[in-house]
């Protein structure tokens, strides 16, 4: 297990996992997760060797313990979109990046690589492809924490306002800055310990 720091806050533990904190909390309490309290406080801290045991027995795969950083899946088929993106975000973030040409090959991508956020260009592949994708994603009770950033240059506000509504954390309106990309993933991703 490579990992910078020997003990975890719950918030941390929940990116890890790809849950939500309140889940890791209830583990700790429930006697699950082994760890402590601060004295005279309320915040709980998980040491690492603890959290790598309790992902073993659990079957959560401990990919994430080998960075701590936020995965992020970018599911594009705007080859020039997607290198970008990549390069950008790898170079300018601690940001875990991996990408997708099609809907199909993100299904698979997001059960091994366990991403927090998905970038995802919704006119991909066929009509229903990127909802189908992004349905499934919804129902998969290892992803189910999971966020998804809708792209697309091809809607209105009021289209893109409704996507919400159809569960998606947020839309970036394609040409967009690195610096809205980075403000959506740190705002879809934000734990509070």
């Amino acid at each position: 297990m490579v990992f910078d720091k020997e003990v975890l806050t719950t918030g941390e533990v929940a990116k890890i996992c790809n849950v939500a904190p309140r889940t890791v909390s209830k583990w700790f309490d429930s006697g699950a997760l082994k760890g402590y309290r601060i004295p005279g406080s309320r915040d709980r801290r998980i040491p690492a060797n603890e959290l790598a045991k309790f992902m073993r027995a659990h079957g959560i795969p401990l990919e994430g313990m080998n960075s701590g950083r936020i995965r992020v899946l970018i599911v594009d088929a705007e080859r020039e979109v997607v290198d970008t993106l990549e390069k950008v975000l790898t170079e300018q973030t601690s940001y875990e990046v991996r990408v997708c040409s099609s809907a199909f090959q993100a299904g698979m991508e997001c059960e091994r690589f366990k991403p927090h956020v998905v970038l995802l260009d919704i006119h991909i592949g066929g009509e229903n492809d990127a909802r189908n994708f992004a349905d499934g994603l919804r129902r998969s009770e290892n992803l189910q924490f999971t966020k998804i950033i809708a792209m697309s240059a091809k809607l209105t506000e009021g289209q893109s306002h409704a996507l919400r509504a159809q569960g998606f954390e947020s839309f970036l309106k394609k040409p967009f800055q690195v610096r809205q990309v980075v403000q959506a993933i740190e705002a879809a991703t934000n734990l509070v310990s």
